[in-house]
């Protein structure tokens, strides 16, 4: 597949987006832009979130992941059904009812500054890093398979797609992004099955019950995992998933200013409730996908197994010289597509992509400028709308070369398959908004305020020191709720009697 008719793909795309960013925006105010002014449907909310949970990172990254872990990952995608049934039926009533914006003035009302500024500061961490990582990947394979060719440095690459997203997102917010994810996420799904269905093809598989029985007879079709010393054991797996999707999602500001979108509390939780269900059969499509492509590769001889060599588990042919060269699992699917697989995949591939990568970038981009306007500039006290709309710009500049800056540290230091990357940052950063949330929900006890952004630096360097002992990273997905245990205890240490005691004496 040629670098013209890719561009020629990335242009069309984009000016879909831009009509749809226009059609949105044109009479976009600030609720708008934070909200939506609370008005958009649950189904397109819901149809929207698979896209913006799945990003660019799950359409690389998962079908590459089967050749390490086989579909253990399937078990953490149960634990983020019950996730989502405790964000539905616990946080969701909550933020309806307190008729938040940002979802860390909870913190506010519950602890006190401190709490807050520290509860809306691990989000900007998590998700600063979160998205860079997720938008790494796919600026990665635009680079070394499209724009490297051109003679187009990374760095241009990098500012090149995030622009992008601010171009179609600037006006509109939150009400644009809901929109075009809506579009992004039928692009998504459209092209995960047409890969699914083509790739078949070329291995002579007939029908779905002839690529299921094939899936399920491979030798990576491996669910449990029963070492309790093994980082990836089923409990662990099912508990950090669990835990995953109640921070990732309902603890983070970017997911649930979507729901919060949705005109009632209801609908907001028939949106979350149909979202989840519908993610389980989803990430099971790119499982199968994955399963299929090493079927392909290895069948053909451009693949290579080499689970010995961590760094590079796996070897690529490379066409142009004939030999093998190493390479990471997260290049197993552009590096089939662009090489070997028939045209017709490199056009799904592309769209695809980045379907995917901008269903998750573009919400992550507004709800960081949202949290940062409303969290630590208060922009609900604010009068001048001038000065606000102008300012709201200003932000939404910074945190675009903010998120370059990341991505281009993220090119540095990238040793690992990209969603174990996303996951484990996740671990760390999102470990004490669980504590501080869980406290704040399950006891009526108020805390030393001054001293709550000590707590939540101590325990995920405790969680860190852990895993640092245990060299194979012991606790694996389950130290996000250890994390978040520790933070709960920390928490307890400086508490201060009931909340209402509190508030009596402030």
């Amino acid at each position: 597949m040629n670098s013209t008719l890719s561009l020629s793909l990335i242009g069309i795309y984009f000016t879909i987006l831009f009509i749809f960013s226009y059609l949105t925006g044109r009479k976009a105010d600030e609720d708008s832009f934070f909200r939506a002014n609370k008005s958009v449907p649950w189904m397109v909310v819901a149809f929207g979130m698979i896209g913006a949970s799945i990003s660019g990172v799950t359409f690389i990254s998962v079908p590459g992941w089967v050749g390490t872990q086989g579909f253990a990952y399937m078990i953490m995608v149960l634990g983020y059904l019950l996730g989502y049934l405790v964000i539905a039926f616990l946080l969701m009533p909550l933020y309806y009812r307190l008729n938040l914006t940002s979802i860390y003035k909870y913190l506010e009302q519950r602890f006190g500054f401190w709490s807050y500024k520290t509860g809306a500061f691990y989000f900007l961490l998590s998700r600063i890093l979160g998205s860079a990582i997720r938008l790494f990947l796919v600026v990665m394979v635009l680079h070394e398979f499209i724009l490297a060719d051109l003679g187009v440095p990374f760095s241009v690459s990098v500012a090149l797609a995030i622009l992008m997203i601010w171009v179609f997102t600037f006006k509109g917010g939150m009400k644009t992004v809901i929109w075009t994810d809506l579009l992004q996420t039928t692009f998504l799904l459209s092209a995960a099955g047409l890969a699914v269905w083509f790739i078949a093809q070329e291995l002579h598989l007939d029908g779905p019950g002839a690529i299921w029985d094939a899936v399920a007879g491979s030798k990576y079709s491996n669910v449990v995992v029963t070492d309790l010393a093994h980082p990836r054991h089923w409990l662990k797996q099912l508990l950090g998933g669990m835990f995953i999707s109640m921070t990732m999602t309902g603890l983070d500001q970017d997911m649930m200013q979507k729901n919060l979108t949705c005109k009632t509390l209801k609908d907001a939780q028939k949106n979350m409730l149909s979202f989840s269900f519908v993610l389980v059969f989803v990430n099971l499509l790119f499982l199968a996908l994955g399963v299929l492509l090493y079927m392909y590769g290895t069948s053909k001889g451009y693949v290579v197994e080499n689970f010995a060599d961590k760094a590079a588990p796996l070897q690529y042919l490379n066409p142009a010289t004939g030999l093998m060269e190493g390479g990471k699992t997260d290049r197993l699917f552009p590096f089939l597509t662009f090489n070997y697989l028939p045209v017709g995949i490199g056009v799904v591939f592309i769209l695809g992509l980045f379907a995917a990568a901008y269903a998750s970038a573009d919400s992550a981009l507004t709800a960081l400028t949202t949290s940062f306007c409303i969290d630590f500039l208060d922009f609900e006290k604010k009068t001048d709308q001038k000065v606000k709309n102008k300012t709201r710009l200003w932000v939404h500049v910074g945190m675009s070369i903010v998120t370059f800056a990341v991505i281009l540290l993220a090119k540095v230091l990238n040793n690992v398959a990209v969603i174990d990357a996303v996951f484990q940052v996740a671990t760390y950063t999102y470990g004490p908004l669980l504590g501080l949330f869980a406290f704040g929900l399950f006891t009526r006890l108020g805390v030393r305020d001054k001293l709550v952004p000590l707590v939540c630096i101590i325990a995920p360097l405790i969680c860190y020191m852990i895993n640092f002992w245990f060299t194979s990273g012991w606790l694996g997905f389950a130290t996000l709720p250890v994390n978040g245990a520790i933070t709960f205890l920390l928490l307890l240490a400086i508490s201060t009697g009931s909340q209402e005691d509190r508030l009596k004496t402030a």
